[in-house]
């Protein structure tokens, strides 16, 4: 019995750690992140290690914005207008 309720024990924490990253919002990373970051350094600044991932965030939201719009103006082509916010 206590193998059993060790087994049910590992199987609840898999299911919590996967219920949490279903949950986290993870975007698919779209920036190379060491351009990204030599880009920052460029202007004599440090970069922290979340930088990239802020700004691919700023990214898709740039794209889903850019989405919206060609969808509104009855378009299914994204063009480079459509990015101007």
């Amino acid at each position: 019995m206590a193998k059993k309720k060790a087994t049910r024990k590992k199987a609840a924490k898999k299911t919590k750690k996967a219920a949490r990253k279903k949950t986290a919002k993870t975007a698919e990373m779209l920036l190379v992140g060491s351009k990204v970051k030599a880009a920052l350094r460029a202007y004599n600044v440090n970069v922290a290690s979340d930088a990239p991932e802020a700004l691919n965030n700023v990214v898709h939201w740039y794209i889903e914005q850019a989405v919206k719009r060609a969808q509104a103006n009855g378009r299914k082509t994204v063009r480079p207008h459509d990015f101007l916010v």
